[in-house]
């Protein structure tokens, strides 16, 4: 692969025993394997307030918030695992993309967001996995422009679908883990080239 894609990797989740970090984690290693330089990041080195555009014009834009821009924009497209929370997008996740999402100075609107690219993959406890979920995330990033390719992947039973490594207990399962990540840098690497 002649073009090194940069790809993002984060969870929808604050909590220390994520599910869905130890997911996003595996479907890394899978765009490490296909040529990506892939960053993790985890929300909770990011603590932000909950979006309020009045906190916003009396106090600024918060550091984290201008941290993550950062990290948005330096990169090509994102790893998203996201938890469902009564059927839709977790808060977390939400209030990330708001205010990332906000113009800047100088700034392209929705530069954060316009022309990258993402998949989507969610695990949970119950039956569904977090299948619900990513409808919302879906709909919210592709209408900030980001192309969100249509693999996607959840996992259920979560709480036992994980070895003590992190990896998935089903073999078939990791690997169309993995298939996720390095659908994603494939796809970058032919949009760049």
């Amino acid at each position: 692969m002649s073009v090194t894609p940069k790809i993002l990797a984060f969870a929808g989740s604050a909590r220390k025993g994520s599910f869905n970090k130890t997911l996003v984690k595996v479907a890394a290693e899978g765009a490490r394997s296909a040529g990506a330089e892939v960053t993790f990041i985890d929300f909770c080195d990011y603590v932000l307030p909950l979006y309020d555009q009045d906190c916003e014009t009396e106090q600024g834009t918060p550091k984290q918030s201008l941290e993550l821009k950062s990290l948005f924009k330096a990169h090509d497209g994102f790893l998203i695992s996201s938890p469902e929370h009564n059927s839709a997008i977790s808060a977390l996740l939400k209030n990330v993309i708001d205010w990332v999402s906000r113009p800047a100075e100088g700034e392209e609107s929705l530069e954060c967001f316009k022309g990258k690219v993402a998949i989507l993959m969610a695990a949970s406890p119950g039956g569904l996995g977090g299948l619900r979920g990513l409808n919302s995330v879906h709909s919210i990033l592709s209408s900030l422009g980001t192309i969100v390719l249509p693999d996607q992947m959840a996992i259920s039973a979560a709480h036992s679908a994980f070895d003590e490594t992190g990896a998935l207990k089903d073999s078939k399962k990791q690997e169309r883990i993995e298939a996720l990540g390095a659908t994603l840098a494939i796809t970058i690497a032919k949009l760049k080239a």
